[in-house]
């Protein structure tokens, strides 16, 4: 059970990653619901995301492993 959210939680770190460098490249793409697209949000939303990610998946990589 603990490799199944490991696994979620690092594919979701990579999708926020990569949603993070397209943003940075044309906010458009990634921030499509919101009326105002910069570049700032996006990494508010993104950076904020991926590295929450990050932290809860070296979490359960080092502290839920046998």
């Amino acid at each position: 059970m603990i490799a199944a959210i490991e696994v979620l939680i690092w594919f979701l770190f990579y999708f926020c990653l990569a949603s993070l460098i397209a943003g940075l490249v044309k906010p458009v793409f990634v921030l499509w619901f919101l009326d105002r697209m910069n570049r700032l949000k996006v990494l508010k939303i993104y950076g904020f995301a991926a590295s929450i990610f990050l932290f809860i998946g070296l979490f359960v990589r080092y502290y839920f492993k046998n």
